[in-house]
């Protein structure tokens, strides 16, 4: 489960690393409803799970339930589940609570991308989002085309 509200390089390696340990790679997209350990996303749910679903390295992406997280979760029943490098989940709670739901399934967390050293990559949504911030900022008000 991810949030994927701008997609980055750092989503693909993340999520071609997870395609690499099944046989299919199915992307559950947080449901906005659900978020509450940063911001809301900007792009809608819908909108976000397109975005995944386009990439072919996923077989199926779909919006997380609004109420219950073991719904999506329950319909794939996953022998693996493959935490993002730094999403805020424990691997042993997520274990327990797959357990409790009586899913038979390890749960991996995948490598970060390290970034190129001849191409600074953006490999995160706040470094994305710290980037245009910074370029606006520095937009004088006022000019032509603004």
């Amino acid at each position: 489960m991810g949030t994927f509200d701008l997609l980055h390089p750092g989503h693909v390696h993340y999520l071609e690393e997870a395609a690499s340990m099944g046989d299919e790679l199915h992307v559950v997209v947080a449901n906005s409803e659900t978020i509450d350990h940063k911001p809301a996303p900007i792009v809608p749910d819908e909108q976000r799970r397109d975005l995944v679903a386009a990439l072919d390295v996923v077989d199926r992406a779909r919006v997380g339930h609004p109420e219950d997280y073991s719904i999506p979760i329950r319909a794939i029943d996953p022998d693996v589940l493959v935490l993002g490098h730094d999403q805020h989940h424990d691997e042993r709670e997520v274990a327990a609570m797959l357990d409790s739901w009586e899913i038979d399934c390890r749960v991996e967390r995948a490598s970060a991308r390290e970034p190129r050293d001849d191409d600074p990559e953006l490999l995160s949504s706040s470094a994305i989002t710290d980037r245009i911030l910074e370029r606006r900022a520095a937009d004088v008000p006022g000019r032509p085309g603004r």
